[in-house]
C-alpha cells in the first residue's frame, strides 16, 4: 500500500502551527484540510483526552457559528492527541484561516458556563470535560501560532 500524505511528514521536527494537510478535489469542489498541530510530536506530552473533548465541542461549535460556518466541513482530534483537523471547502491556505483559528481560540480561552453538547443525550461521552486543560492548551497553541507562524511543514 501506499503510505499517506500525513505519515512522509517528519514528526520529528513539527512544531505547533496550522498547516495544510492536504487537498482533495471531486469534479467542481476542493477540500483542505488543515493540520492544527498544538503540541510538538514525540516531544511534547500529549494532551489529555477531556481536555481534547472539550475544544472538539467548543471549536466545532465556534467554527460552525461564524461567519464562515458555511465552508466548515469538520472540526476534530488528530490520534496521536498532538492537534486538530480542520477541513473546510475551498482552495485555501493556512493564512485564509488564520484569523478564523485565532478567534476561534479567543473564544476558547474565554468561555464560562456550560459545555455546548455536553448533555446524555447530545454526546456519546458527555461528562468527560476539561474546561481548565481545554484553555491551558489552547493559550499555549494561540502564543505559539502568533508568535511563530508555522504554516509550512519544516524537513
Amino acid at each position: 500500500m501506499e503510505k499517506i500524505e500525513s505519515f512522509k511528514v517528519n514528526h520529528l521536527t513539527l512544531e505547533a502551527g496550522l498547516y495544510v494537510s492536504r487537498r482533495d478535489q471531486k469534479e467542481n469542489c476542493t477540500v483542505t484540510t488543515f493540520d492544527m498541530r498544538v503540541t510538538a510530536p514525540n516531544r511534547e506530552p500529549v494532551m489529555d483526552v477531556p481536555a481534547i473533548h472539550t475544544i472538539e465541542h467548543l471549536g466545532a461549535t465556534y467554527l460552525r457559528n461564524s461567519a464562515r460556518g458555511d465552508e466548515v466541513i469538520y472540526f476534530g482530534p488528530m490520534g496521536c492527541r498532538t492537534g486538530f483537523y480542520i477541513v473546510m471547502f475551498g482552495k485555501l491556505q493556512s493564512e485564509d484561516i488564520y484569523n478564523l483559528v485565532v478567534d476561534m481560540c479567543n473564544f476558547i480561552i474565554n468561555f464560562e458556563g456550560e459545555i455546548p453538547g455536553a448533555k446524555p443525550e447530545e454526546c456519546g461521552n458527555y461528562s468527560e470535560q476539561n474546561l481548565s486543560m481545554a484553555k491551558y492548551y489552547i493559550l499555549r497553541y494561540k502564543k505559539a501560532l502568533t508568535e511563530n507562524r508555522n504554516f509550512e511543514y519544516k524537513e
